[in-house]
Formats: C-alpha cells, sequence, structure tokens
C-alpha cells in the first residue's frame, strides 16, 4: 500500500517513539525548524502537515498555503494561532487540533505547573538571587518575598489549566477569585468575580488561562491596567495575544514593582526581534520575566499530545 507523504514542521526526534510509529503509515519529510523559502519548496509535495506554534517561525497562512495541495494540518496543540483559520475553512483544509479532546487534556497539567512555578519565583524572586549569588552577593536584603498564603490571586479563565492552577494555590492557602462568564467553579474555596474591573484592583497576582479567540484578543489592556496594584504580578502561559503588549509596557514603566511572567509572545511566528516586550525585557529584566514556549513541553506531556495527535491524523485520514 502507498504511503502518503507527511510534511514535519516540528522537531521531534526528541519524543520516544514518534518518527518509528509515523514511518508505518507515512512518508515523512522532517523540516524541524523551516524557513519560509524552504517550506515553499517542500508544501507543494504533501497534502498533509504536523506541527506545533512552539519554536515556529511559519504561519500557515494564505502565503503559503494558496495554491497547494494541502488538504489536512495536524497541531499538536490546543491553540491555532498559528494557522489562519479562515483562510483554511474557505479552502477546505482542514484543521485537527487538541482543544476539545479532553480526556487527553486532563491527563495534561505542564503548563499549569510552569505558570505556578513562575509564581513561586516572582514571590520569593529565585532568579534575581540567584544572580546575586553567581556574582558574590550574600544578603538577603534584596530579596524579602511574600508568603503565598496571604496573597489574593485572580484566575481569569477556569478551564482545565485555570482549574489546575487554583488547586495549586488553595493548597497553599492563598484566596483564589476566578473570573470566567462560561463556567462556575463549584469548589466552595474559590470566589467567583462577575464584573473583573471591580475587583482587579484587589489583586495580588492575575493569572490567565483562556484561549486567544477573538473575543480575547487584547484582553487585558489600557483600562485594567489602570485599575491594577502598583506591585501586580501578570503570569500569561496563554497566548501573547491575550495582552496589548503596548499598554503593557506603558504600565510597567509607570510601575517599577509590577512584574510580567511570561512563556508566550504575541506573533510569535515573527521571532523575537518583531517582539514589543522581549525589547522591554532586555533592558528590564528586574520586571519582565520570558520563557520560551516551554509550557506544554515536559518529556510526557509532548509524548502524550504528539502520538496522541498523530493517531487522530491517522484515523482522520482513513476514514476520510
Amino acid at each position: 500500500m502507498k504511503k502518503n507523504n507527511l510534511l514535519i514542521i516540528t522537531p521531534v526526534a526528541h519524543i520516544d517513539g514518534f518518527i518509528n510509529e509515523a514511518k508505518k503509515n507515512f512518508k515523512l519529510k522532517i523540516l524541524e525548524n523551516p524557513s519560509m523559502n524552504k517550506l515553499r519548496r517542500e508544501i507543494k509535495y504533501t497534502k498533509y502537515i504536523f506541527t506545533n506554534p512552539n519554536m515556529s517561525k511559519i504561519y500557515l497562512g494564505e502565503e503559503l498555503l494558496k495554491n497547494t495541495q494541502v488538504e489536512v494540518i495536524c497541531t499538536a496543540s490546543t491553540g491555532t494561532v498559528h494557522i489562519d483559520e479562515k483562510f483554511c475553512k474557505k479552502n477546505k483544509i482542514k484543521i485537527l487540533s487538541l482543544k476539545k479532546d479532553k480526556k487527553l487534556l486532563n491527563q495534561l497539567t505542564s503548563t499549569s505547573d510552569l505558570a505556578f512555578g513562575f509564581l513561586i519565583n516572582a514571590i520569593r524572586k529565585i532568579p534575581e538571587s540567584l544572580e546575586a549569588v553567581a556574582k558574590g552577593r550574600w544578603s538577603y536584603l534584596d530579596f524579602t518575598g511574600r508568603m503565598l498564603k496571604n496573597l489574593t490571586i485572580g484566575v481569569i479563565g477556569y478551564g482545565r489549566l485555570g482549574k489546575i492552577f487554583s488547586k495549586y494555590c488553595l493548597s497553599f492557602g492563598a484566596k483564589v477569585y476566578v473570573y470566567d462568564p462560561y463556567l462556575n467553579p463549584k469548589n466552595k474555596k474559590i470566589k467567583i468575580i462577575n464584573i473583573l474591573e471591580k475587583k482587579i484592583k484587589d489583586l495580588d497576582v492575575i493569572a490567565l488561562h483562556i484561549h486567544a479567540t477573538t473575543n480575547n484578543l487584547n484582553f487585558i489592556e489600557k483600562k485594567k491596567f489602570s485599575l491594577m496594584k502598583k506591585n501586580v504580578i501578570l503570569v500569561n502561559t496563554s497566548r501573547g495575544e491575550l495582552i496589548n503588549e503596548k499598554d503593557l509596557i506603558n504600565f510597567l514603566k509607570k510601575n517599577k514593582n509590577a512584574t510580567y511572567y511570561t512563556d508566550v509572545l504575541k506573533d510569535e511566528y515573527k521571532g523575537l526581534k518583531k517582539s514589543k516586550i522581549y525589547k522591554f525585557f532586555k533592558k528590564n529584566r528586574k520586571q519582565v520575566f520570558i520563557t520560551p514556549h516551554i509550557g506544554g513541553m515536559t518529556k510526557e506531556g509532548q509524548s502524550l499530545a504528539y502520538h496522541y495527535s498523530l493517531k487522530k491524523l491517522k484515523y482522520f485520514i482513513s476514514n476520510a
């Protein structure tokens, strides 16, 4: 039986058994971090693409996909900001993501783990104190932190990741408030925020756990920033598009004790040089902390997500 061509445009060699499993059904072309020009040459030879937004410089939109035979884009992610969904729908290109695969997603805590790690780093100033010791300083005076149980934490979005993050915070005795117009927490220890603008001034920490839908773009902007505490801690492991970066930078400039911990950037595929918050980070390391989209990148999490996505692609093709 002739094998279909599968173009893989994300690193997969480190995922145990993935390549061997993929070879059973596909003839593979692997470009772990392709340029646009390289991808243009290869994309016309395949109907099927396997991708992930992490590390990718590629936006799968009209520029790349027009006049090709691409039929399916399979992404091992819940987010699809790296794919032009409108163009794909118009041109009958199927997008397979993990957004609705609840049985799988409930096994994945990786991103919530990172968000909680950000919180601990923020209140105990671990990165800064580490740097100080590396430079030969041995003093706690600049690194006096906070106790988690004394903090009021606002969780924006109570889906899978927001629920896990809230559970972690409650376990340490923090006061947890949740804002989610679509989901109602059943946990009696959690307080519900009905109007975010009325409560935002009381929050020591704001953690984002929502999707970058059209309605949520620039969800945190000038008006909400103006209501926040001057020493607020912002945690973003969702998508960079949720925060208006220009407004964020202006807020941080005015409030030197406020901090932003993020694992994501706006328009990541354009690279670091195009990122406003990255440029600010280069000169303001005490206020902004950026990791390279490592939220879901745990050994266990990636293995589950990538193998499941591959299985999903194979099932779709065999039942098309």
